[in-house]
């Protein structure tokens, strides 16, 4: 199998969407765990019980929201930072910088078939919720609760993606494409 090299630039894309993506996971994580609005809501109520002053149960929902606002605000900016990779990722193949997917060439073993397949998917997918949640952002409030349910399985695809590509990566590493790890981060082999 021929050693593949990764430029700078899809090397640097790369790394960027990865961050990018991991980070907006951490604020997936933190609004279905620790900033859940009921935990934070419940935090309140408990502090709030030592004290003269209560709130409805509404009251306590809407200052949770508020608190974890600033954290979701992250979740809304890498968003913008995502639709702007996926982008530049989508307009490089024009001017030749980096390549398309292409799982119908003829020579390609059914590894790499399933791996283009896979990659065009994932594409796919990410698409889908970035559209949903530029839609959420800036579309009419009548989509709103529609476009959210697509964009929240966002996180299904997005996970089995993570655990399917770095197996790849992995299995690639210690079989017929030893390095992978190592051009992908330095753009070259190390020689021994």
């Amino acid at each position: 199998m021929k050693t593949k090299k990764y430029s700078n630039l899809y090397r640097l894309v790369h790394w960027a969407i990865s961050i990018a993506f991991l980070l907006l996971l951490i604020t997936i994580f933190l609004r279905l765990t620790w900033l859940n609005k009921y935990s934070v809501a419940a935090i309140i109520e408990t502090y709030l019980s030592d004290t003269d002053f209560t709130l409805t149960q509404d009251q306590l929902i809407s200052l949770a929201k508020k608190i974890r606002q600033p954290m979701w605000d992250w979740h809304i900016y890498l968003g913008y930072v995502l639709t702007g990779l996926f982008s530049i990722r989508f307009i490089l193949p024009l001017f030749g910088k980096m390549k398309f997917q292409n799982p119908f060439a003829n020579n390609l073993s059914i590894k790499e078939k399933f791996q283009k397949w896979t990659y065009i998917f994932f594409y796919i997918c990410v698409v889908v919720s970035l559209v949903t949640g530029l839609i959420i952002e800036f579309g009419p409030k009548a989509f709103k609760k529609s476009m959210e349910e697509i964009h929240e399985l966002g996180v299904y695809y997005l996970v089995g993606f993570i655990v399917l590509h770095w197996s790849g990566v992995l299995i690639a590493e210690f079989t017929d494409q030893k390095g992978i790890v190592s051009r992908i981060v330095s753009g070259s082999k190390k020689e021994k």
